[in-house]
C-alpha cells in the first residue's frame, strides 16, 4: 500500500515550480560566478533541490579554498532558458556535482544533455526516504507538480493520510486520534515501509552510479535521519557532501560538518516519528508536528491539534479537491476502509 504512493512521489521531486521544493530560506547568490577575493581554491558549482543548499553549505566547509556556487533548480527555466546558456554559464567551474532533472527544466534536454562529453559533471543523490514518516502525503492536483496546486496543511504541504481519510469517512476529531495506534500502522502497511523506502532510495542511488548502502547503514545507527520525507537531516547531506569532493581528488577536512553549521532545513515543517513506530526501530517516538517557523518560534501541534487544524482546512474544499493517492486506495479496498469506519 505504500509502494505505489512512493513512486509518485518521486516522481515529482526535481521538477520546476514542484510541490517538494523547500519551504525553507535558501542559502543562494543571486547569480553563478567563479570569482571571490578569498578562496582561490577549486570551483564548485552545486545543483539541486532543496537539499543542495546543504551540500553546498557542507563543501564552503570542508573545503576551505573551495570557490562553491548554489544553482538552485527552483526558476532554473526562468534565469537561464536554454541548456546552451546553462552549460555557459557553468563553463568556468572546475567541478559540477548535480541531482537528477528531467527534460523541461531548460530547454534543450535533461541532466544527461548537460553532462554529455563533460567530465567535470558529478550525479549525486537525491534522498527521498519516508520509511519513518510513512503517513506523511501530499493532497490536492499532486499531478500538475505545481505547489500552488496543492492544499496546504497545518505544516505546509504534508498531510496525515489517517487524518484525511478519517474525515472524508465521516469520523469526527477523537475517534480519529484514537486510529494512530500500532495494528491500524499494521493493517495499512507503515511497518513495511522503511524497507520500501531503503530499497527505493538505493536502487536510485546505484542508478546514478552512487550507492549508498554504507552511508545508509551509517545514518540509521543515528536513529531518525529525515526531518520530513524529502527533507534530510544535515548529517546525511554533509556525508554525500564530503564524498563528493573525494571522489572527486579533493581533501575535505576530518570534521562533523553538523557540529559547526546549523541544519537549515530543522527550521522548516519537522514531521514525528510516531511512538509505536519508533518503538518497532528501538527509538523514542514523539506526537509533536512543527510548522515552519516565519515570525518567533515555531508552532508546535499535539496530536489534537493537529487533527483539528487539518479538519478545519479540509472543510474549506470539496471533496473532490482533496486528491491523495494513497487515501484514494484506502477508500477503494474494503478491508482498509473498514478501519475508518465509526
Amino acid at each position: 500500500m505504500i509502494s505505489d504512493a512512493f513512486a509518485a512521489m518521486a516522481a515529482s521531486l526535481a521538477r520546476p515550480r514542484s510541490s517538494w521544493r523547500s519551504w525553507a530560506g535558501e542559502w543562494r547568490t543571486p547569480r553563478i560566478t567563479a570569482s571571490n577575493s578569498v578562496r582561490r581554491g577549486p570551483r564548485i558549482a552545486v545543483l539541486g533541490n532543496c537539499q543542495a543548499a546543504g551540500i553546498a553549505q557542507s563543501l564552503r566547509l570542508l573545503l576551505p579554498s573551495a570557490e562553491v556556487q548554489l544553482v538552485p533548480f527552483d526558476g532554473l527555466k526562468r534565469r537561464y532558458g536554454s541548456l546552451e546558456r546553462l552549460k555557459a554559464s557553468l563553463a568556468p567551474f572546475d567541478h559540477v556535482f548535480t541531482q537528477f532533472f528531467p527534460e523541461g527544466f531548460v530547454t534543450g534536454g535533461n541532466v544527461h544533455a548537460l553532462g554529455e562529453g563533460d567530465p567535470r559533471l558529478r550525479l549525486y543523490p537525491t534522498v527521498l526516504f519516508p520509511g519513518y514518516q510513512p503517513d506523511m502525503v501530499l493532497v490536492g492536483d499532486v499531478g500538475a507538480l505545481s505547489a500552488s496546486r496543492l492544499i496546504a496543511s497545518p505544516t505546509g504541504p504534508y498531510h496525515s493520510a489517517i487524518v484525511l481519510c478519517a474525515y472524508l469517512e465521516g469520523l469526527g476529531p477523537g475517534a480519529t486520534a484514537e486510529l494512530f495506534r500500532e495494528s491500524i500502522y499494521t493493517r495499512l502497511g507503515f511497518y513495511e515501509a522503511w524497507n520500501v523506502a531503503a530499497a527505493e532510495l538505493l536502487g536510485s542511488a546505484r542508478d546514478i552510479m552512487f550507492p549508498l548502502e554504507a552511508e545508509l547503514a551509517r545514518w540509521s545507527r543515528r536513529g531518525c535521519f529525515m526531518h520530513v520525507l524529502n527533507h534530510p537531516k544535515l548529517f546525511v547531506l554533509a556525508d554525500i557532501a564530503r564524498r563528493l569532493a573525494t571522489e572527486a581528488g579533493l581533501a575535505p577536512l576530518v570534521a562533523r560538518v553538523e557540529d559547526y553549521l546549523p541544519d537549515e532545513l530543522a527550521g522548516d515543517v519537522v514531521w514525528p516519528l510516531y511512538p509505536d513506530l519508533a518503538a518497532h526501530y528501538g527509538l523514542v517516538g514523539t506526537m509533536l508536528f512543527k510548522d515552519r517557523a516565519r515570525q518567533g518560534d515555531p508552532k508546535l501541534y499535539d496530536l489534537p491539534a493537529f487533527i483539528t487544524a487539518s479538519f478545519a482546512i479540509y472543510q474549506r474544499h470539496t471533496p473532490e479537491a482533496l486528491g491523495c493517492l494513497r487515501v484514494e486506495g484506502w477508500r477503494a479496498n474494503p478491508a482498509v476502509r473498514s478501519l475508518f469506519r465509526s
